[in-house]
């Protein structure tokens, strides 16, 4: 049985898996130590949450969830995000739950402790949607944060996002760069998700936004809207792939079995 946090709510997560991938296709279906991406994002979430479902357009990562155990939903192939794709599933499950936790299918190593913070979040009952940072420990220098792939965010004093960026904000004015990650606490954004179930209808309604075209950051259409985005925090390392160099670099340090 999986541990729940103090939080009287109903979660079901939901991991996006789509065949395509301009930079990778077929990567939900890609071995690392006997074991497919797939599956062992799954039976990491698995350890805190009782209802996990993989989302998916794919008919061979349906066949391989479901052989593995786990339980899978067909989605359309026009999902314009993960978003979105959550949504298609959530709304052909039987039980209602009171909030999704949208889970990254290209982190096999995700840590449960993660989705609990995620959870945590929602001790607030303002809460609408929640995402994780981790701060930027003062021993990284300035190309780190200047990375475009590691987006940044700024927040303000009840840990509420208030924007997410590639570049690197806040811009210090009077400062050398090398002196920035010393001087200030800087976050980078750990892509989960978790929304109330009646947030993400309203959230997969909404047009693309000026913000969002110009950052290419999903996220920024809602703040753009007006929705507040809870913050919690981890020091969990992250390991997404994104390319097949990605992958060879995971199994190098995780091919343990």
């Amino acid at each position: 049985m999986a541990s729940h946090p103090t939080v009287n709510l109903s979660f079901v997560g939901i991991i996006p898996a789509r065949f395509a991938s301009t930079r990778f296709p077929g990567k939900p279906l890609a071995d690392i130590g006997g074991k497919t991406m797939i599956q062992r994002v799954y039976e990491q979430a698995s350890k805190v949450l009782d209802k996990v479902y993989v989302a998916t357009d794919n008919k061979r990562i349906y066949k391989c969830v479901t052989d593995f155990g786990g339980e899978a939903l067909m989605t359309s192939t026009e999902a314009k995000s993960g978003t979105d794709r959550c949504y298609e599933a959530v709304i052909q499950l039987q039980e209602n739950f009171d909030a999704v936790i949208n889970i990254q299918g290209d982190e096999p190593f995700i840590q449960p402790e993660e989705i609990l913070t995620l959870q945590q979040c929602f001790e607030d009952e303002q809460t609408q949607i929640a995402t994780l940072a981790k701060i930027v420990p003062e021993t990284e220098n300035y190309d780190y944060i200047q990375n475009p792939n590691r987006p940044k965010i700024v927040l303000n004093k009840n840990h509420e996002a208030l924007y997410f960026s590639r570049q690197v904000i806040p811009y210090q004015r009077n400062a050398a760069t090398e002196h920035w990650i010393s001087n200030h606490h800087y976050y980078v954004h750990v892509g989960i998700y978790a929304y109330r179930t009646e947030i993400l209808k309203e959230l997969c309604s909404l047009p693309i936004s000026s913000l969002e075209k110009a950052e290419s950051l999903e996220q920024l259409r809602w703040l753009e809207n007006g929705y507040r985005i809870k913050v919690g925090f981890t020091i969990a390392e992250s390991y997404g792939i994104d390319t097949p160099e990605d992958l060879e670099k995971v199994r190098k340090m995780f091919l343990v079995e």
